[in-house]
């Protein structure tokens, strides 16, 4: 009797069977030549099998993996390999995944099997020793026919610097010009405008300057977490005086005009952490929020007791399904070239390093709410 075939939402779920997976490995390792060049390549190397699986990896990718043996990750596939957070969503392991689809390491495996070499980008998300990490990686894969069999030869290579750079100053640059801007054009109208308007255009100013130096600070915050850089300073919290905070502040963004910023009712819940790292998160939830409304709807934020501080944000839109299952990549974005590091940042602060869980969830009939939990005390469940 056959077992049912595993599900998949992308590529086929299948496996080879032991005795032929390791034939192929041994056909590899016996050719010493062949072995030698793969050797020689720089690169994170691995050839993969008809189904997507290792059969040889590269003294490179050796040695990033810490193995000891030339077997090292023998009949896995890739992002099982790498860690990636997406392969153990489905019991058919790496490609099966609903939001497999949109990932580009799949996409270039699968493109070499039908005969055509691809490169592609890959954003990775893995938790390494309990912290969120994310790679920006460059796949290429490469058609190949060995001994009456096909395979691929799957390089990798690590941009995250390079696209975490780009990506940070682009985000930066576009910010502080908008509100630098702002602060120019409300300094001119201050200079000619009448006398009983100064004091209006003065608390503008002010308020916009206030603006410019926490999106300062939040970069600052970000690039620190990104270089496991940042240094956590705990104390005792009230969530109520938090979303308080963060709602006074962002009523004045130029995001809130024509918008309603509502304080849900919420108790006063202490709890242990660092409130700088808090109200930044708050702060991106909230400023997410507020780009995805119209004028005239509803932002609300508000926490409650769920084990532990629960804070949420509520807006009326809907995120398309399409959209969802990659919201916490590391530069992903629907909004443009210029955005896509606010959900990102959400999670790698909350999970990397506050020891809390963050979640969300979209519908027609609720619209969409953004959670972010934090335990009482730091190391409690």
């Amino acid at each position: 009797m056959t077992s049912a075939p595993l599900p998949t939402y992308h590529a086929p779920a299948e496996r080879t069977p032991r005795e032929k997976l390791q034939r192929q490995a041994d056909s590899f390792h016996s050719d010493s030549f062949l072995r030698h060049v793969l050797d020689a390549v720089p690169n994170l190397l691995s050839i993969l099998n008809g189904q997507r699986q290792i059969v040889f990896t590269n003294r490179a990718l050796l040695d990033f993996l810490n193995a000891e043996h030339d077997s090292a990750g023998q009949g896995l596939r890739p992002g099982e390999l790498f860690g990636c957070a997406n392969a153990r969503l489905t019991p058919g392991g790496c490609g099966t995944a609903e939001v497999c689809r949109t990932c580009g390491a799949v996409s270039a495996i699968l493109h070499a099997f039908s005969g055509e070499q691809t490169a592609r980008e890959f954003n990775l998300t893995r938790t390494v020793n309990g912290r969120t990490a994310s790679l920006d990686l460059l796949i290429q894969a490469t058609p190949l026919e060995y001994r009456g069999e096909r395979f691929s030869i799957f390089s990798v290579q690590d941009i995250s610097h390079q696209k975490r750079r780009a990506a940070l100053e682009r985000i930066f640059f576009h910010d502080i010009l908008n509100l630098a801007g702002g602060v120019k054009g409300f300094a001119e109208f201050m200079c000619e405008a009448p006398s009983g308007q100064t004091l209006e255009m003065a608390e503008l100013i002010h308020a916009t300057s206030g603006q410019i130096v926490e999106e300062i600070k939040a970069q600052r915050t970000l690039v620190a977490a990104e270089n496991d850089d940042l240094r956590i300073e705990r104390s005792l919290l009230n969530g109520r005086q938090l979303i308080e905070q963060s709602a006074r502040i962002y009523r004045n963004y130029s995001l809130a005009q024509e918008k309603e910023l509502v304080i849900a009712p919420s108790p006063d819940l202490f709890f242990e952490s660092d409130a700088a790292l808090v109200l930044r998160v708050l702060g991106n939830m909230l400023k997410n929020a507020l780009e995805a409304s119209r004028p005239g709807q509803q932002v609300t934020i508000g926490c409650e007791s769920r084990g532990g501080a629960q804070f949420w944000v509520h807006n009326p839109g809907v995120i398309p399904r399409e959209t969802q299952v990659q919201i916490f990549r590391r530069s992903f974005s629907t909004k443009g070239r210029d955005r896509g590091l606010g959900t990102y940042s959400i999670r790698l602060l909350t999970e990397g390093y506050l020891h809390g869980r963050v979640d969300f969830s979209s519908t027609a009939e609720e619209g969409t709410i953004f959670r972010a939990w934090y335990p009482l005390k730091p190391g409690t469940n």
